[in-house]
C-alpha cells in the first residue's frame, strides 16, 4: 500500500462516519462545517454536485481549521485535478473509469475509488487502491454483497455509501472490512436549509457515540 493510501486509510479509520455534503447556498457551508466539527465529525466529503460547491469547500478550508476537507463526487481527471488545487485532504468518487484510475494512480492526492462489483474491484486493485467506496452500499447488494468480496479480497477496506443512516451505520461498522461509512444522514438538506446547526450537532454526536460502540 502506498504512503498515500496509508494517509487515506488512516483518516477513514480516525473518522468511523464521513458526512456526504451537498451544499446549495455558499453562506451554509462555513456554519454546516461548524456544525459537523462542533459534532465530533471532522473529515468531510464536499460533493461536485452544486454550482457553489468549489467556493463552499474553499471556505470551510479558510474558515474551519479543524475540518479535515476531502472532495466527492469526483467524475474525471478535470475534477480530480481541481480537488488537488483546492487543497482538499483526499478525494471520492462514486464509480472509477480506467481514464480516472490512472489519473488518481499519477497524482499526490488519498482517493478512494467507488466500486460495486468484482470487476470494478479488481481494476481499482490494478491501479494501486486497497482502500475503496462501496456505492451504493445498501442497493448493490448491502452486508451480503460485502461479505461475499471479503473472501477473494482480504486486503481490501471499505468506506461504505448509500441507503445507510443512524439505525443500520452500527451495523455496517461492524464489519471486519469496513472502515468508515458516508452519508447524508448527518446533514440531511431540510436541517441545512432551515440552519438547524444545533440538530445536526446533536445528530453528530449521537452517531459519533454509536460508531465508536460498533
Amino acid at each position: 500500500m502506498t504512503s498515500k493510501q496509508e494517509k487515506l486509510t488512516a483518516l477513514f479509520k480516525s473518522a468511523r462516519v464521513v458526512p456526504v455534503l451537498t451544499i446549495n447556498r455558499l453562506e451554509d457551508a462555513v456554519p454546516l462545517a461548524r456544525a459537523l466539527v462542533s459534532g465530533g465529525v471532522r473529515m468531510l466529503e464536499v460533493t461536485l454536485r452544486t454550482k457553489v460547491a468549489v467556493d463552499a469547500a474553499k471556505a470551510i478550508i479558510a474558515n474551519v481549521p479543524d475540518a479535515i476537507v476531502g472532495i466527492g463526487t469526483i467524475l474525471n481527471a478535470d475534477d480530480l485535478a481541481r480537488a488537488e488545487e483546492l487543497g482538499a485532504k483526499f478525494g471520492i468518487s462514486p464509480g472509477a473509469t480506467p481514464q480516472l484510475l490512472k489519473a488518481a494512480a499519477a497524482s499526490n492526492l488519498p482517493f478512494a475509488p467507488g466500486i460495486a462489483t468484482a470487476s470494478e474491484l479488481m481494476q481499482a486493485l490494478a491501479h494501486g487502491f486497497e482502500t475503496m467506496k462501496f456505492f451504493p452500499a445498501e442497493q448493490a447488494g448491502g452486508i451480503k454483497a460485502l461479505r461475499a468480496l471479503a473472501g477473494p479480497f482480504p486486503q481490501v477496506q471499505f468506506c461504505p455509501t448509500g441507503g445507510i443512516g443512524e439505525t443500520n451505520a452500527p451495523t455496517w461498522l461492524a464489519e471486519p472490512n469496513v472502515i468508515a461509512v458516508g452519508g447524508s444522514w448527518l446533514c440531511q438538506a431540510v436541517d441545512i436549509k432551515s440552519g438547524n446547526w444545533a440538530g445536526i450537532t446533536a445528530m453528530c454526536e449521537r452517531t459519533v457515540k454509536s460508531a465508536k460502540a460498533a
